[in-house]
């Protein structure tokens, strides 16, 4: 199979005594690490390294990869620009990759470079590395706001231009896991940070890739954590086989969680084909979900049904409980693939005669009208999942005291610019939080004079 193996790597620039200036010493686990990788790598005397990094050039709908023969990076955005990491790039190798995505319909290729220099998140593995194994031809691969499925299915496509150029090819996943361990952390603390960090430690310790497939987008939103599209694309390279799995190390001393882990194939296994299970799994879940919708639910899917493939508005239904047709609210729609969002539109207050009339108007909006993207396709629509709130009355408010985001949304205005977040998003937890986002996308700064109110919302999945 020619991948000889795999590692997962955190990527923190005070590793580097340069810019560590001594606080290297609080991850002397992961520095050790990294030292154990080094060598393996080097006992291994691979002809290609595929680096799979977060913070290189990264689009919503596209996964970069590097072009050109070679790059070259320092660390003067962290203090310490005498450090330098360069490398050869693979172009055969990158050749062959962007010939396997395209065969496969994946949007992947050398398009859209901004920036050639070598970011962290590649150069910190590479500086450990190089110390022992020289400096081996690189494949620079970026992750993308593609779906975890894009992702797996890349890691598919290296494994099958390892084997088509018969290259001794190592994939290096770099990624730190949840930014929000510690209250000083540099985004807080959350008890999503925690539970992410032990997911991955034990699907590290176990080999359970599918269980990266499983993982819920809201879930690592919540986490803060920038690694786990990497750990994907590399899971992919190992679909259908069995693998020895190491965790190296973890630690978190600054908030943010450091893993090292390794990883090489055993043998063949139809047991391991994890993304037909995956695609089969979401199949089961979708079917269940429409058999089990509710009447909110299922009249925004039907309506935005009846438009994206005839064209036309359909007429509100008879046999829908009687506050569709007696009662007025303002009603959000919200869609979704993969757990992405994929269009939602609301209104504060009804604009419609009765709370049917504005899901159906709310259901199509958020597919056509949500200039964030695109227009639904025909295609789309058996992935697409639903969520309908009901928006009750808002009352004014004098503090952030008397919001709770699990429970209330919140309005801010300020003259004509208004905003509003929905209660009980992933990612937002504090009431502090909540307003400053609202404020955000009404355009207000913090500094001006603002009102707020609070809403309840009763949600229908």
């Amino acid at each position: 199979m020619n991948i000889i193996g795999a590692f997962a790597v955190p990527h923190p620039p005070l590793i580097i005594p340069e810019v560590g200036k001594g606080q290297e010493q609080h991850i002397l686990a992961t520095i050790d690490s990294y030292e154990t990788i080094g060598q393996r790598i080097a006992e291994e005397n691979p002809d290609t390294l595929v680096v799979i990094t977060p913070h290189s050039v990264m689009y919503a709908d596209y996964l970069h990869i590097s072009p050109g023969g070679q790059a070259q990076g320092d660390f003067g955005s962290f203090g310490a620009p005498q450090v330098t990491v360069q490398t050869p790039y693979d172009q055969d190798f990158a050749n062959q990759l962007c010939a396997q995505a395209e065969y496969h319909g994946i949007p992947a290729g050398f398009l859209g470079e901004k920036d050639p220099a070598l970011d962290h998140g590649t150069m910190i593995p590479l500086y450990f590395i190089q110390k022992y194994a020289g400096a081996v031809p690189v494949v620079r691969i970026s992750i993308s706001g593609l779906s975890y499925q894009e992702h797996y299915r890349l890691g598919q496509c290296i494994r099958q231009t390892a084997l088509s150029s018969k290259k001794r090819t190592i994939i290096i996943a770099s990624g730190d896991l949840s930014h929000k361990l510690r209250e000083d952390g540099p985004y807080g603390f959350s008890m999503d940070g925690l539970l992410f960090d032990e997911k991955i430690c034990r699907i590290f310790s176990q080999g359970d890739f599918y269980a990266l497939l499983d993982m819920e987008p809201d879930f690592c939103e919540a986490a803060a954590e920038c690694g786990h599209r990497s750990f994907l694309v590399m899971a992919g390279a190992f679909d259908g086989w069995t693998v020895d799995a190491e965790l190296l190390s973890y630690q978190g001393p600054f908030g943010v969680g450091y893993a090292a882990a390794a990883f090489s194939l055993v043998k063949e296994s139809g047991e391991r084909k994890f993304l037909e299970k995956h695609i089969r799994e979401k199949e089961r879940k979708r079917l269940e979900r429409k058999a089990n919708e509710d009447a909110y639910v299922h009249l925004a899917r039907e309506a935005l049904e009846h438009y994206i493939q005839k064209g036309e508005r359909q007429p509100l239904p008879q046999g829908l409980p009687e506050e569709f047709y007696q009662e007025q609210a303002g009603a959000f729609v919200s869609l979704k693939i993969d757990g992405r969002l994929r269009g939602c539109i609301g209104t504060i207050m009804p604009v419609q005669s009765c709370i049917g009339e504005e899901i159906i108007e709310n259901a199509i909006s958020a597919a056509v009208r949500d200039h964030r993207f695109s227009p639904v396709t025909p295609e789309e629509l058996p992935l697409l999942t639903y969520s309908v709130d009901i928006l009750g009355s808002p009352e004014p408010i004098q503090s952030v005291d008397q919001l709770d985001t699990q429970r209330y949304g919140v309005i801010v205005q300020s003259g004509l610019k208004r905003g509003l977040l929905l209660p009980d998003l992933a990612g937002v937890d504090t009431s502090q939080e909540q307003v400053r986002i609202a404020l955000e996308k009404a355009g207000i700064s913090s500094y001006a004079n603002y009102t707020m109110e609070r809403f309840e919302v009763i949600r229908h999945w």
